[in-house]
């Protein structure tokens, strides 16, 4: 069957076509950091999947019967409804985004100089783990470190490791964290396999077992689609039996949940769902709303419904499929196999003349948009990395990567097409890709608004 989207499009937005000057001037004037550029700046956006994909008619339906209620508004009682279904916790609440429901969960669960693990804590989850005064640390599985292999589940953590950290009594462990899929591992999935070990590993040292789900329907889908034993079982009965597998889940419902905003924290623990409630109040709103519109509330349930329907999986897959042969057959490796939610461009391996401490991977990603107002982001020195006062890189990080994140329902073949021949133009010529110092660098999550600057080629 030819590839197709399993949808009509109804209203469309122009798209923003720009000059190659036009976009030098706009890339100086953000500080070579494309979190910095205006939307109205960039043809094809593909530097997040958070928030940013294209609502169905139903959802939108769905949202013109939100209640605004302050306290018990029934459009809480379908989303809940709908989570509880999917997930079996009896304790749920909505939280306005992901980092706000880590945050909730993480200040409930961790004392300061406590350990949480996980296959890889992505950039807020470390943040909020750290910002307590606590350590993230990461365990992948070995096959991650080989970007080439077809190795199915590279999103796996460690689990000879998980033992060995859980076992340690000089290591105060407070939560693991399983992310699903694994987008800091370069969006790979993770087995049930892998899920239902580290489940059980976790409850023999007694120690919480958190899902950080944010990609749990993609997750789902590519285990029906690699692991024995899953071919026969719909996304929806994966999801449901890694959901309880785990003591509770905190999730970025921005992406599976295909809604503009929206989280999640949810519980089996009745105690620390307490503890939860009481900061969820304080910070983000009553519990029957947590920072979010009935309307939010709405669109959320009825997305969950649609995020875990074959055809719409399957279409997914393939199309981000699509564009790693393009990319692929253009002469740029990739994290293999392809996941879902993005590609994982391997820059070191494209600009090996530029070294970590000139940041590879933003070098590429800053001449994708140079070259054709394409934004991505890397995921690299400048994202990973260790750097102290002054900027300088002290610890680059394992590899130089490039994500093409990709938002749901929003572009077509034809623009996926359109991105793979600006990465094939791009890579025509690396060596002539400056490599970039920093300027300006918050003590947090510097990339997204740090500052830097070109650095002529070859520059030590």
């Amino acid at each position: 069957m030819p590839l197709m989207e399993p949808y009509r499009i109804k209203v469309v937005e122009p798209i923003p076509i720009t000059t190659r000057p036009e976009r030098e001037r706009a890339m100086a004037a953000a500080g070579y950091n494309p979190f910095n550029l205006r939307a109205d700046q960039v043809t094809i956006d593909l530097l997040t999947d958070s928030g940013t994909g294209s609502i169905s008619a139903d959802q939108q339906a769905a949202g013109m019967r939100g209640d605004e209620s302050y306290a018990g508004g029934r459009s809480f009682y379908r989303f809940h409804e709908v989570v509880s279904d999917l997930t079996s916790y009896p304790h749920i609440f909505p939280a306005h985004q992901g980092r706000a429901a880590e945050r909730i969960l993480f200040a409930a669960l961790l004392r300061p100089g406590q350990v949480s693990l996980s296959n890889t804590h992505f950039d807020t989850t470390r943040a909020n783990v750290e910002l307590l005064g606590c350590e993230a640390r990461d365990l992948p599985c070995p096959e991650a470190r080989n970007l080439d292999s077809d190795f199915p589940f590279k999103g796996d953590i460690d689990l000879a490791e998980l033992e060995r950290a859980l076992g340690d009594p000089g290591c105060d462990v407070g939560v693991v964290v399983m992310t699903i899929t694994n987008n800091g591992g370069g969006g790979q999935p993770v087995s049930m396999a892998n899920m239902r070990a580290a489940a059980e590993v976790c409850r023999r040292h007694g120690v919480p077992f958190f899902l950080d789900a944010a990609r749990f329907a993609e997750n789902a889908w590519l285990v029906t689609q690699r692991e024995p034993g899953y071919a026969h079982k719909t996304p929806l009965e994966v999801a449901r039996e890694a959901f309880a597998l785990a003591d509770g889940c905190a999730a970025s419902l921005k992406k599976d949940g295909i809604v503009h905003m929206g989280g999640i924290i949810a519980m089996r623990d009745p105690e620390l769902a307490r503890r939860c409630e009481q900061l969820l109040i304080a910070g983000e709103g009553f519990p029957t709303y947590g920072g979010l519109s009935g309307r939010e509330l709405e669109m959320l349930a009825q997305g969950l419904r649609e995020v875990v329907e074959p055809d719409y999986l399957r279409s997914r897959a393939a199309a981000t499929a699509n564009l790693a042969r393009m990319v692929t057959e253009a002469g740029v490796d990739i994290v293999q196999p392809a996941g879902i939610h993005a590609l994982y461009l391997n820059a070191g391996r494209l600009l090996p003349g530029i070294p970590p401490h000139r940041f590879p991977g933003h070098a590429l990603a800053t001449e994708l948009y140079l070259a054709g107002g394409v934004r991505c982001v890397e995921l690299g020195s400048l994202f990973l990395g260790d750097v102290d006062a002054e900027g300088r890189l002290v610890t680059p990080a394992p590899f130089e990567l490039v994500r093409l994140a990709i938002p749901r329902r929003v572009y077509t073949q034809s623009h996926f097409e359109y991105v793979a021949e600006v990465v094939a133009e791009v890579a025509k010529n690396p060596e002539r890709m400056p490599g970039y110092r920093l300027v300006e660098s918050p003590a947090v999550l510097r990339h997204f608004k740090c500052r830097l600057e070109p650095v002529p080629p070859g520059t030590p």
